[in-house]
């Protein structure tokens, strides 16, 4: 029993301290939000805001400071739903 208590005690701090996974609907999200991702400051999630809506994940390209190296570092971290639907 002793055992199962410690396994579970770190069981649980590994899985608070481990950061929370989501994706980012670059359609949706708030400035904050995107200010979350890898190389996005204020200034960028400010761009990116503007330029909506997006119909593919490629088109986050087309705001300035954002070329190949920063989409790669953000691809698998973001999502495009609500496409054209979505208000700028």
């Amino acid at each position: 029993m002793n055992r199962f208590i410690r396994a579970l005690a770190l069981g649980i701090a590994v899985a608070v301290s481990m950061p929370a996974f989501a994706i980012v609907d670059i359609n949706t999200a708030s400035q904050k939000e995107l200010e979350k991702l890898p190389g996005i400051g204020p200034a960028k999630a400010k761009a990116i805001i503007e330029h909506r809506p997006y119909k593919s994940k490629e088109d986050l390209k087309k705001v300035d400071g954002i070329g190949d190296k920063t989409y790669k570092m953000l691809e698998s971290e973001i999502t495009v739903g609500g496409g054209a639907k979505a208000a700028k």
